[in-house]
């Protein structure tokens, strides 16, 4: 216990003062952002002040901006079909899980919607005949509360189809991250977070623009057995310009985070880390594939699935988001050490228990 204590401490400290550099430069740049803010800087801030804000952002776990007080996720339960939106224990805080086991006591629910903390409406809903996640499939623990995430299994998916509202079009550069774990993955396709077609298509090379998470090794003779982060461009789970990278040795820890970045024209960038310690590991950052320069993005977002709708996926989804532009490395590293001090443990070696909160009621 006292080791990951230390290790939290730490990674909290590098939260800071990475988020404090953030703040020293957008405030030299003449952004808004009130004296002391940096402390609380979650990965849309620290991406905002890079000049590559989010432009979707979503988690049933916790809010991804300091500010954020809105509704997480919807739930929908089985024995009168009621929904209700989960919203957060505080501002810029963890999800109210204990508004959700109220809600759903006696009966079952499902999650029918994620919404978009970003502010530009492009919230995820279930992708055309498939099924919605289990809402308490998934409990898991973060900063020390009770909280659940999306366990996609074959069939299910989401989707917010085409125009979303200022993500990458064409050639247009942007990022995306996403948490995810290194269990309970697949080789089904296909596990993807990010850019899609416009419609439930395979339209071909560079129309896709998606981080992909699993044990899929699409060209063959991958290092290891995964899952590996990559790139789902359509038509290929890229690794590299060529396909495999030999150095690319996977992620296997229960918490992963899965980064791509790509500028629409020459380059894309793949990195993959421990989503409890450390920092991230470039995996790739080269040439975009042949045939893929430029890409033909077409600004539709997925969770779960392929662009053509292809639901044999399994994974774990706990928060992800899309820039708008290509975010520097030092992004990248701030929002890592965020994820990692805020805390994320598995119910199976923390053990989750529901504090259900006076008042919280169905």
């Amino acid at each position: 216990m006292a080791s990951f204590l230390s290790i939290g401490r730490a990674a909290a400290v590098a939260a800071t003062v990475l988020a404090a550099t953030f703040f020293s430069a957008a405030a030299d740049a003449g952004t808004n952002i009130r004296v002391g803010a940096a402390v609380r800087m979650l990965p849309c801030d620290i991406y905002a002040a890079a000049h590559t804000s989010c432009v979707a952002a979503y988690s049933t776990v916790r809010a991804l901006y300091a500010s954020y007080d809105g509704p997480l996720y919807r739930v929908q339960r089985a024995s009168d079909q009621a929904v209700r939106n989960v919203g957060l224990l505080r501002p810029g805080g963890a999800a109210d899980a204990a508004a959700q086991e109220a809600f759903c006591a006696g009966t079952s629910c499902t999650v029918t919607m994620i919404y978009d903390q970003s502010g530009h409406k492009n919230g995820l809903v279930i992708e055309d005949r498939d099924q919605a996640a289990s809402a308490t499939a998934l409990p898991v623990t973060i900063g020390g509360h009770t909280v659940y995430g999306v366990y996609i299994r074959p069939g299910m998916g989401y989707r917010h189809p085409a125009p979303s509202a200022g993500v990458a079009v064409g050639a247009e550069p942007e990022g995306m991250y996403m948490v995810t774990g290194g269990v309970h993955v697949n080789r089904g396709c296909c596990f993807d977070f990010g850019n899609v077609e416009a419609k439930i298509h395979d339209d071909g090379a560079g129309h896709m623009d998606a981080v992909n998470f699993s044990t899929k090794c699409y060209f063959g003779s991958c290092t290891g057995d995964g899952p590996w982060v990559q790139a789902d461009l359509e038509n290929g789970l890229f690794q590299s310009d060529k396909g495999t990278d030999k150095l690319n040795k996977g992620n296997t820890s229960t918490f992963v985070t899965a980064v791509l970045k790509n500028n629409g024209r020459t380059v894309f960038t793949l990195k993959g880390g421990n989503a409890r310690r450390g920092s991230l590991t470039t995996w790739y950052r080269g040439p975009l594939p042949a045939r893929y320069s430029p890409m033909r993005k077409e600004g539709s977002i997925v969770l779960g699935t392929g662009g053509d709708g292809s639901n044999r996926s399994r994974g774990y989804f706990f928060e992800g988001v899309m820039t708008a532009g290509y975010p520097p490395d030092a992004a990248d590293n701030a929002v890592q050490a965020n994820i990692v001090a805020a805390g994320y443990l598995s119910c199976i070696a923390g053990g989750c228990q529901i504090r259900q909160r006076h008042g919280s009621s169905g």
